[in-house]
């Protein structure tokens, strides 16, 4: 079953056609369409629109587009090359401002061209390809590791809440917050998973459901405000959720309502686990009054899921895509290289500080 699960590819490069081939998460569950994206617009509206989401899937297609775009650069000189793919770079970061990997991916790529300009462009072009292969790799890696890492935390059985979607279709293989129940399950631990819908874009309903049903893991579907209920009558011991951005303190920004969550593990005394690789930590983020949030299109919360309008009209409706869980909240951060635990900043400042 999970094996049925890892078919699906939620991005890949088909060369054939100077192709970024996506999974387009916005037709899920009903519908699984590849998407072929061949320009820079292209790349720009699916990460905008959410027809790839999840950081670590964003970064990777990013890495993919920005080596497509500049195949599609016809300079043949270094400076006007360089001009080129810095104006598609920007084009790109500005597609989503919250998940860090998103500019790590295309930082990563900048610097490819910066460090080679005594190469011929073709050379270069390889090169970018050979930096964005090596950039899946790397998270399909770190997404095993984080899953080690996590089911050690965790006892067959168990009864685990997630929010939002940090599974398969966020990352290259497994996923970060799921990748220790995917584990799990290959290895008989049979967790009982509480999936919540996560308003206003409904990746729990849509995508975490799918994909552990699909990987014949236990999952009941909740509604955001029932996770008090759930955890008051006992099912839940342990939170796991993933993150867009790891602040230097620790604090984490996520799906809109992981805070919710995060308050209420708290209140009943549940370890509450942000699972990410370290490409989400941002060492030049002090803290998580320093995230920049995403604010949406109203029409997601009003309009998006229904027939006919559900909100009066001209009603204000504010709509952020992420809120901020702080640090005193968080039991624990796992990444590809272990278990963080409290005290943050210092542990965090001395992972980046001995790179």
């Amino acid at each position: 079953m999970i094996q049925e699960l890892l078919s699906l590819r939620t991005v890949s490069l088909d060369e054939s056609s100077d192709a970024v081939i996506i999974l387009d998460q916005t037709q899920l569950p009903g519908r699984e369409v590849y998407l072929t994206l061949t320009s820079a617009k292209d790349i720009w509206e699916a990460i905008y629109h959410l027809k790839v989401r999840g950081a670590p899937a964003i970064g990777i297609a990013a890495a993919y587009g920005i080596y497509i775009c500049s195949k599609q650069i016809h300079e043949k000189s270094y400076e006007p090359f360089l001009i080129q793919f810095r104006s598609i770079k920007d084009y790109l970061a500005s597609s989503r401002p919250t998940a860090v990997n998103l500019m790590t991916a295309l930082n990563r790529m900048e610097q490819v061209v910066l460090q080679h300009p005594e190469k011929d462009i073709s050379e270069i072009k390889q090169l970018l390809k050979t930096e964005a292969d090596r950039f899946r790799a790397e998270d399909a890696e770190a997404c095993r590791q984080i899953g080690e890492h996590g089911l050690s935390l965790l006892t067959p059985g168990m009864g685990i809440l997630t929010h939002c979607n940090a599974g398969h279709l966020a990352v290259s293989e497994y996923g970060t917050a799921l990748a220790p129940i995917y584990l799990g399950e290959e290895r008989g631990y049979h967790f009982n998973v509480f999936a919540d819908e996560t308003r206003p874009l409904l990746q729990g309903a849509r995508l975490t459901s799918f994909e552990l049903q699909r990987a014949g893991v236990n999952v009941m579907l909740i509604c955001d405000n029932m996770a008090a209920s759930v955890m008051q009558k006992g099912k839940i011991q342990a939170v796991l959720v993933g993150c867009d951005r790891i602040a230097m303190n620790g604090d984490a920004a996520n799906k809109i309502g992981t805070l919710g969550v995060a308050i209420l593990a708290k209140y009943y005394g549940i370890p509450f686990y942000v699972l990410g690789p370290t490409t989400t930590i941002d060492s030049f983020c002090p803290d998580g009054g320093s995230i920049v949030i995403e604010e949406r299109d109203a029409a997601e919360v009003a309009e998006m899921w229904y027939t006919d309008r559900m909100a009066p009209r001209d009603v204000a409706i504010y709509n952020p895509a992420f809120d901020v869980t702080p640090h005193s909240l968080i039991t624990a951060i796992i990444t590809e290289t272990g278990i963080i635990y409290p005290p943050f900043h210092n542990k965090l400042n001395q992972m980046f500080s001995g790179r």
